[in-house]
């Protein structure tokens, strides 16, 4: 049998990544798109399809109303362009909290047809036995805490969570459940950095901040808002490393210009013109 050459790179795997707690800082970006994916994996050491993807790409007012359809065609158009990060998919509302069998078939879909290397589910002590069953039969699952977008309505909102020693108790005890379960990590979003920071000691497993502590053991951001593309409202623990926004508009603008002005096209940019012809002909 033929060895794989040295050269051809290969996906960071789950083991490295439950390798890197408390050593090498996790790089985890969000992408949605072929185009966005290619870029971000050349830096990031795991991308996750999120399902915040129903609020940058679709304009919902949350992530309640995405599908797997959805998630499963994002999955596929992430996973064919990169070779090097871990592609995580997250489980939207409603695809595993059926039971323990819906929940496979579904993180199934997601590996075979989305081409997933992991998932990513939310919840605490409530999803750890579908965590359990998930990886006793080969599913990687990456575990989320605190704030949870998916349970925005019972949770009041967008709220940061663990301000009083109960609740920090309860999203520790969430964490510990999660990992005893079998995940391989768990992000941790939206909860007071003494909360992020206690979790991150006491795990085995790493875990990414969002909103959390700089204590954790990698953090995420979705791109949109880190690029300056999604605008409607800036969360507190996002920091913005570009204004695209910016300069889309007016892009489009001097677009829109010299298309009204006449400008745009010039000759350069047809077929058949005096001034092409000889370049078209070759």
């Amino acid at each position: 049998m033929s060895k794989v050459p040295s050269t051809v790179p290969r996906r960071l795997g789950v083991p490295e990544v439950r390798a890197r707690k408390g050593d090498t800082p996790i790089v985890v970006l969000t992408a949605y798109t072929a185009p966005i994916a290619k870029i971000v994996d050349q830096h990031a050491d795991i991308i996750l399809v999120g399902d915040s993807l129903g609020m940058v790409i679709y304009g919902m007012e949350n992530t309640l109303g995405v599908t797997m359809d959805m998630m499963i065609n994002h999955g596929k158009a992430v996973s064919s362009m990169t070779k090097n990060a871990l592609i995580v998919v997250d489980m939207p509302f409603g695809s595993f909290e059926e039971s323990k069998e819906v929940a496979f078939r579904n993180a199934v879909r997601l590996m075979a047809e989305g081409g997933a290397n992991a998932v990513k589910i939310e919840g605490g002590r409530d999803v750890a036995p579908t965590i359990d069953f998930l990886t006793q039969r080969g599913i990687p699952v990456m575990a989320h805490v605190g704030l949870m977008p998916q349970r925005v309505q019972a949770m009041g909102g967008f709220r940061a969570q663990g301000k009083d020693e109960a609740s920090a108790n309860e999203i520790l005890k969430d964490a510990l459940a999660v990992q005893e379960a079998g995940a391989f990590s768990v992000v941790i979003e939206g909860v007071m950095e003494p909360v992020g920071r206690k979790i991150t000691e006491e795990l085995d497993i790493p875990t990414i901040g969002i909103g959390a502590s700089a204590a954790c053991d990698g953090q995420v951001l979705v791109i949109d808002d880190i690029l300056g593309i999604f605008d409607e409202f800036k969360p507190k623990f996002v920091k913005r490393y570009a204004n695209l926004n910016k300069d889309i508009n007016a892009a489009i603008e001097d677009f829109c210009s010299e298309v009204r002005s006449g400008a745009f096209p010039a000759d350069e940019h047809l077929f058949g013109t005096k001034s092409t012809a000889k370049k078209d002909a070759s």
